[in-house]
């Protein structure tokens, strides 16, 4: 069952959301649902190359741990 959200917007962003709407062909409210779902979904989970480079970060903190650990390190200036 659909429910009924209210927003208050300033004159300039309804401008733009209203241009955003037409130029999509749809209506203000269905072009604020689809870009409401668009940005949380694409915010919420990690893509396939952003968990590539999570993964490829775990061994390279692991070994600059060892290095600190064995005072294999200096500071960069």
């Amino acid at each position: 069952m659909s429910k009924v959200l209210t927003i208050r917007v300033d004159e300039e962003s309804y401008k733009i959301l209203k241009l955003a709407a037409e130029a999509e062909r749809r209506t203000i409210s269905n072009y604020l649902e689809y870009a409401a779902l668009n940005y949380t979904l694409n915010e919420m989970f990690i893509s396939d190359d952003e968990m590539d480079e999570i993964k490829d970060l775990f061994p390279r903190l692991r070994k600059g741990l060892e290095d600190v650990k064995e005072g294999r390190w200096t500071l960069a200036e």
